[in-house]
């Protein structure tokens, strides 16, 4: 009788415990995102059951089960792009070639431009080159002596055109010339810099870093250091660098434990917020009102037509609001990651583009003014790295090239344009320019009868394509062949430079359309009527399981 007693009080004792903590579990499962992009575990656990293959010749061309006369159709013009682009790009590419030899990024990035069953045959035979030698305007050349129009934006650091940053940078080694590679001590421009920084976040105080990845790092340490918690959460697809806490999941070779990847703009996220006790900080990266909940698109992950994206202002704005007021309610360190939108959006970056205080910011890409650079911007309560009631409890963060006197005078060249009456104009009406540029263009391609669409956040644009096909990759070759420059991603992101003048943009569209056309008839669009992007994914599960398991 006593032992049941006993059994029956430990029962009574732990079950509110347990309980609160399945509740809590629960909810958090709730706020996922359901893909495999939500769940970060679950996808390297994937990841790796995921056999390796590709497609011999036959098969490259009617891999949607076209019939013959397509699948020749398409050999065909493959072959005339091939022998278009070793005339065309010989010399780049043979440059390209030597460097990737040493050089372990471009091997990365040439194994992933087009999904990895097409890899092979498209790297040994479409070799256009990943080198440029000279850029003016809106243009960029290679070593043949191709000049292109620039959509590649370098990652996002040229917003106001390439002549802009390369005065930035020849004006800066001028500026700080007699001072010359001297680390540690400060350049007199550092406290110009640091004066205009606070005045353009609204903060009080600035550390430099190295890059946005160090940024992002130093903000989310110091979140943690005067919260006293451990966890911080991320949004489902976004970026915010390539260290481990922020990049669960496929690329990450290590299990993260103190992250939290939610579903943005989505309810259940509110809850957890509202009620764990284990978050410092929330990370935002405003880009990701391009593209909710999905991951940066790359054209190797382009194996059918469902990529989607569309950016409602008023819808994101309003989240945001929602985001900040339970952060603030619960002492949670709100971290607007403006590396790459930073001063794209507005001169004040995303807190003045959707009027949403963050407690903290970090900056980077175009801040250098040419140059790699990394800032974070927050109140003094949350940037101070000590105790001055526990002398040995700091919070320590350097680095050998912070601050150095180079990127400090392009960053304060940069700041000194901003207030010029030409980037002052760069930014009037700036939406309005913009959307009106992308209805243009997707007005023209559905005129047209062109399977292809755009979605931009001002500047920053992507494609997305609208009849189910498995080889929309291919659309960026075509691109290039009309002198048109993408990054290494392809056609997923389009970043414009916002000096491009009105005859600019409608050359890019006549460009754009051209190769949408000879895409079209070239027959990779093919599709009779019964190809469906989910029936593309049910075909591709099937050769995957037939290569895991009967191979």
């Amino acid at each position: 009788m006593e032992d049941a007693m006993l059994w029956a009080s430990l029962g009574a004792a732990v079950l509110p415990s347990l309980t609160y903590r399945i509740k809590h579990r629960l909810e958090l499962s709730r706020a996922k995102h359901p893909s495999l992009t939500g769940h970060s575990k679950m996808s390297r656990r994937m990841s790796r059951l995921l056999p390796a293959y590709a497609y011999d010749e036959a098969h490259f061309f009617r891999a949607d089960g076209a019939p013959e006369v397509v699948a020749d159709q398409r050999r065909t013009a493959f072959e005339a792009l091939a022998a278009e682009y070793q005339s065309r790009f010989a010399q780049s590419a043979a440059h390209t070639a030597r460097s990737q030899q040493g050089v372990s990024d471009l091997q990365f990035t040439g194994h992933y431009r087009v999904p990895f069953q097409f890899s092979p045959l498209v790297r040994a035979r479409l070799k256009g080159g990943s080198v440029l030698q000279a850029s003016s305007g809106v243009q960029v050349s290679d070593l043949d002596g191709n000049a292109f129009y620039d959509l590649a934006g370098s990652y996002g650091v040229n917003l106001f055109g390439y002549d802009f940053y390369k005065d930035c940078m020849a004006r800066a080694a001028e500026r700080v010339a007699p001072l010359g590679p001297v680390l540690g001590a400060h350049h007199p421009v550092v406290a110009d810099n640091v004066a205009r920084l606070k005045a353009i976040s609204g903060m009080d105080e600035v550390s430099f870093h190295m890059s946005g990845t160090e940024a992002v790092m130093q903000a989310v340490r110091l979140a943690r250091y005067h919260t006293g918690k451990t966890h911080l959460v991320r949004f489902c697809g976004a970026y915010h660098g390539w260290w481990g806490e922020v990049q669960p999941g496929v690329g990450n070779p290590v299990s993260e434990d103190k992250t939290y990847t939610l579903r943005d703009m989505h309810a259940h996220t509110l809850r957890v917020l509202r009620r764990r006790r284990d978050i410092a900080c929330v990370l935002v990266n405003p880009l990701q009102a391009l593209h909710p909940n999905g991951a940066a698109p790359g054209d190797s992950s382009l194996v059918d037509s469902s990529r989607s994206a569309g950016f409602d202002r008023e819808a994101y704005t309003r989240w945001l609001h929602e985001l900040r007021a339970v952060c603030s309610a619960r002492g949670i360190v709100l971290i607007f990651d403006e590396v790459f939108v930073g001063f794209r959006l507005a001169p004040g970056g995303a807190q003045e583009y959707f009027g949403v205080k963050a407690d903290m910011v970090t900056y980077g890409k175009t801040l250098g003014g040419g140059l790699p650079v990394g800032v974070v911007c927050g109140p003094h309560r949350l940037m101070k790295r000590f105790r001055d009631d526990r002398p040995a409890d700091i919070c320590f963060a350097r680095g050998t090239f912070n601050a150095h006197p180079l990127v400090m005078g392009a960053m304060a060249e940069f700041l000194d344009r901003l207030q010029t009456p030409w980037v002052q104009d760069c930014y009037r009406n700036l939406d309005e320019r913009w959307n009106a540029r992308a209805a243009r263009l997707n007005a023209r391609l559905k005129a047209e009868g062109l399977p292809v669409q755009v979605a931009n956040l001002s500047s920053i644009w992507t494609v997305f394509y609208t009849r189910p096909s498995r080889y929309n990759w291919m659309f960026q070759y075509y691109l290039k062949s009309e002198g048109l420059a993408l990054s290494w991603v392809g056609t997923g992101r389009f970043i414009f430079s916002l000096n491009y003048s009105d005859a600019d943009f409608a050359e890019v569209v006549e460009r754009f359309v051209r190769a949408a056309h000879r895409m079209e008839g070239d027959g990779w669009w093919w599709n009779d009527g019964r190809l469906s992007n989910k029936g593309i994914r049910r075909q591709i599960l099937k050769e995957m399981l037939r290569h895991r398991f009967l191979k």
